[in-house]
């Protein structure tokens, strides 16, 4: 595969801080990649870094083979950047904010007025587009800050926490459009602490914690790397002695309510012996479900509990 972002030993120190250290990683074209960590871990540090807003102290970034740092006009070309706080213009409307936007990219007239339109659509904001961005709610903000860095349908897309503090709607657009360009052939690069969002959305995530990156891998693979035990989520009508579940691969069992956890880490042989448990006891299960190692268990342990 052919690589779309490469950073190699980037270092950033601000006064004391070192806000990151020696990180080095690579993302291949086409695919979805989620830097996860904490609030103040490094990742807005390392994505300023790789799009070339700031110099590393050492070590170099590479966007489809260029270098913010020595050609900056022709590595803007060639990414669209999201900042977690946007970079809009509130006095323009939103159609201005795309024209001067595509502007910037070098595009003609037309071409700005056809891609204006396509992403006005695709951003749901048909009717408003003459309106002054400062009257949007920050989800219809965030859909113009998303729009101006897509409209030269840039290879990569750096989206540093793109659904922090949005309402649901916004959410789930800003969802949609980032897997239509994925499903296009553009490389995401996806900033977060939200864990469910990583593991959702990304083909492969990198940990960072104060500034070093602890691990990087598919998210199976790092939910795996700690624990393999796994839960069993029951709820069995009639009264029977909760000991009678406990056997040699059951690790422990929780109650709440009318439910039990069963953790284990032979999820099918457990689930026979419960079956035939309540066979035998003429019991019924209400409902059964099992779940795997979480992300967030992974998260957890290698960044030492913050979240």
């Amino acid at each position: 595969m052919t690589v779309a972002v490469e950073a190699s030993n980037l270092s950033k120190t601000f006064g004391d801080v070192e806000a990151v250290k020696d990180v080095s990683f690579t993302v291949e074209k086409g695919e979805f990649f989620g830097f996860l960590g904490p609030n103040g871990a490094g990742k807005t540090t390392t994505i300023r870094m790789l799009t070339g807003l700031i110099t590393p102290d050492s070590g170099k970034a590479l966007i489809d083979g260029i270098d913010p740092q020595k050609d900056p006009i022709h590595a803007k070309m060639k990414m669209g950047v999201i900042p977690e706080f946007g970079n809009i213009y509130v006095d323009l409307t939103a159609k201005e904010n795309l024209h001067l936007a595509g502007k910037f990219y070098g595009m003609s007239k037309k071409e700005r007025e056809d891609r204006a339109t396509e992403i006005l659509h695709m951003m749901e904001l048909k009717g408003r587009e003459n309106d002054a961005v400062r009257n949007f709610s920050k989800g219809m903000k965030q859909r113009v800050n998303i729009g101006c860095a897509i409209i030269h349908e840039p290879p990569v897309l750096f989206l540093d926490e793109p659904t922090s503090g949005l309402d649901v709607q916004s959410k789930r657009l800003v969802v949609e459009i980032v897997t239509k360009m994925k499903e296009k052939g553009s490389t995401i690069f996806l900033t977060t602490h939200n864990i469910q969002e990583a593991n959702e959305l990304c083909e492969r995530v990198g940990i960072i914690h104060k500034g070093d990156l602890v691990a990087i891998d598919r998210p199976e693979k790092l939910r795996n790397t700690f624990d393999k035990t796994q839960s069993i989520e029951v709820s069995i009508e009639g009264e029977f002695d909760i000991d009678m579940l406990h056997n040699n691969h059951v690790n422990k069992i929780e109650r709440s309510g009318d439910k039990l956890t069963l953790f284990t880490d032979h999820p099918d042989i457990t689930v026979k012996r419960l079956v035939k448990l309540t066979d035998e006891e003429d019991l019924k299960i209400l409902s059964l479900r099992t779940q795997g190692p979480s992300l967030e268990e992974a998260f957890v342990r290698l960044t030492g509990g913050n979240k």
